[in-house]
């Protein structure tokens, strides 16, 4: 096929696009990318062709989606502590971007078309795990918007016919993480000696997933999903931030009189868990259970300090000492 993957060059998409050179070596990729302040070409295998533009961009949009077969849409505004701060960037990309690139499948006669989403949409669970029937209830201005671009999807499909599915996973881990979201700044910051910021009690229970896990099972939903329908994919771990955390101190040997509580961060869902039996239904199954998955994480961050180095000396640190009110050493 050719795909046309927009957002490659984050964390999960450029994961994908790893598995689908090892998967689907004839494969022509065109990527599309705004390349944000989380968007790095670093990410990107080698000799990926890179168009850089928005998905709300319909011009940038149209010249990335000629002749294509197919669009997985990885495109997306995904922490939510920014979300709160700057919704109207998350929903200039999850709806109007979403509308654009499905306008643009349906008028090049796109055959179809993945859109990428988050358990977050369902909001939080205290018990059980939702299914693909669960109600959206999300909770943030990310999930919201997040949920506004998948019931489009959704539309366009009934509408207009439009093979589209969605493929909605849980909290994903893995190397090239940017340092925002919970492991790969915990693991960073234990390695530095930096205080480790917990939100609250610590006590929110997350569905940890690989993201090469997430990746292959995307890649499946795109080859054999059924037109129309959700996709779940939750990790085989559910944990505690907290004990996340503490792991992540045992495999760095960094002190537990690192961790530092802090305000929790408003509308904070304490619980997510996603019922993954209609894609196993399909033949996926996780390669690597939260404690395989971890060691490898830490273990990648500990190599690869050309990586992140150039993140933690830039606009990140201003932004880390903005949010928490904390120094980075």
């Amino acid at each position: 096929m050719k795909l046309l993957v927009t957002g490659a060059a984050g964390f999960i998409g450029s994961t994908f696009l790893r598995v689908l050179a090892e998967e689907h070596p004839d494969d022509k990729i065109v990527v599309l990318d705004k390349l944000t302040y989380a968007g790095r070409r670093e990410n990107l295998p080698a000799d990926t062709y890179l168009q850089v533009g928005a998905i709300e961009d319909p011009i940038a949009v149209r010249e990335a989606m000629e002749g294509a077969d197919a669009v997985v849409n990885f495109a997306a505004e995904s922490h939510v502590d920014r979300s709160i701060a700057e919704q109207d960037v998350f929903a200039i990309t999850h709806v109007i971007g979403t509308s654009v690139l499905l306008d643009a499948a349906r008028e090049l006669g796109v055959s179809r078309y993945l859109q990428v989403s988050t358990d977050e949409v369902y909001g939080s669970i205290d018990e059980g795990s939702f299914t693909e029937r669960s109600p959206l209830d999300p909770s943030s201005p990310y999930s919201a918007t997040k949920a506004a671009g998948d019931l489009l999807v959704s539309a366009h499909a009934h509408t207009y016919g439009i093979e589209a599915v969605i493929c909605r996973g849980s909290n994903n881990y893995g190397p090239r993480q940017y340092p925002e979201k919970l492991i790969p700044l915990m693991i960073l910051n234990a390695l530095h000696g930096d205080a480790l910021p917990v939100y609250g009690d610590g006590k929110q229970v997350r569905n940890w997933l690989y993201a090469e896990d997430f990746s292959r099972a995307i890649d499946l939903v795109l080859r054999k999903g059924n037109p129309g329908e959700v996709y779940n994919v939750g990790g085989p771990d559910e944990t505690f931030n907290l004990d996340v955390v503490q792991r992540i101190i045992e495999a760095t040997g960094a002190s537990e009189d690192l961790i530092q509580y802090v305000t929790d961060r408003p509308g904070h869902d304490r619980r997510y868990s996603l019922s993954s039996d209609k894609v196993r239904a399909l033949g996926w199954e996780p390669s690597r259970d939260f404690a395989t998955g971890l060691t490898e994480t830490v273990e990648w961050y500990r190599a690869n300090a050309d990586w992140w180095a150039p993140i933690r000396s830039g606009d990140y640190r201003a932004y880390y000492e903005e949010h928490y009110g904390l120094k980075l050493g």
